[in-house]
């Protein structure tokens, strides 16, 4: 990974260059998403104008209107407490005007606020269902995660209603006895969920959390309710210190995984659904 991304929580596929990839920096890093390569390239910063990096936690692309977008998640919330938790969408660019170590500033296009009927949550892995309208938000520090939804439009003027709970998620792996000794991400907090993605096909959803990777494959017509409701495949595990973003690469089949830390690596899996 780039020098500049010490801690990367969060990564998305490109819409407009399948070697492009998006990440960001967590709480306190600069309002800039980097753009790399599966290899760690580092192609061009997009700064996002206006913002600062509260807890910036994931990141999602989508298509909307025949057009690229990419929404950042100022969604972490450590101590249950914030009342000021968003989510931000900006026009992706066209990938020509990007070079390396250089910025190019972008407008906020829309911004939708984040409230909960129930009080804060944290809140680590988000994902976009353009075609529905809606974005996924998945809490971490309740057990079990929680799956919430708020609309990916909502209409100019009108008050954001609060995120709309649809389902408790209860199969990801836990902790064993010994694992719940160690005070570290990996340890007895393995199960935590820290970042979320959807295939671009539609099908399947990939979750990682702070002990594994989880993917869930969605059958046509089935919700996303209905396929995150079931056992995951959980795939090899990523060894991460701790992982924080996951995302599908175009062919909705390859997988990479980010980790915070400087100097860590992509892992990159391959799913055969």
């Amino acid at each position: 990974m780039p020098h500049a991304i010490r801690e990367s929580s969060g990564i998305a596929a490109s819409l407009r260059d399948s070697r492009l990839f998006w990440t960001h920096n967590d709480s306190g890093g600069q309002p800039v998403l980097y753009g790399i390569e599966p290899n760690g390239v580092r192609r061009g910063d997009l700064r996002i104008a206006g913002l600062r990096n509260t807890d910036w936690e994931d990141i999602a692309t989508f298509e909307l209107d025949g057009r690229a977008w990419i929404l950042v998640a100022d969604t972490g919330d450590n101590r249950g407490s914030r009342k000021d938790c968003a989510l931000y969408v900006v026009a992706e660019p066209d990938p020509a005007q990007l070079a390396p170590f250089e910025e190019l500033t972008v407008p906020v296009a829309w911004k939708i606020p984040v409230r909960y009927p129930d009080g804060p949550h944290d809140c680590e892995a988000v994902a976009v269902d353009a075609k529905a309208g809606l974005v996924y938000l998945l809490t971490k520090r309740t057990k079990p995660p929680v799956l919430f939804t708020l609309p990916l439009r909502p209409d100019a003027g009108a008050p954001t209603p609060d995120a709309m709970p649809v389902a408790r998620l209860n199969h990801f792996p836990q902790p064993s006895a010994v694992q719940r000794m160690l005070p570290i991400p990996s340890g007895s907090y393995r199960a935590e969920p820290t970042g979320m993605d959807f295939a671009r096909d539609g099908s399947a959803a990939v979750i990682v959390t702070y002990g594994d990777v989880c993917l869930f494959s969605r059958q046509p017509g089935e919700t996303w309710v209905a396929a995150l409701s079931r056992e995951p495949e959980v795939l090899p595990p990523h060894g991460l210190s701790q992982a924080e973003g996951v995302a599908f690469a175009p062919d909705s089949r390859t997988i990479y995984v980010t980790s915070e830390g400087a100097d860590t690596a992509i892992l990159r899996y391959r799913s055969e659904k």
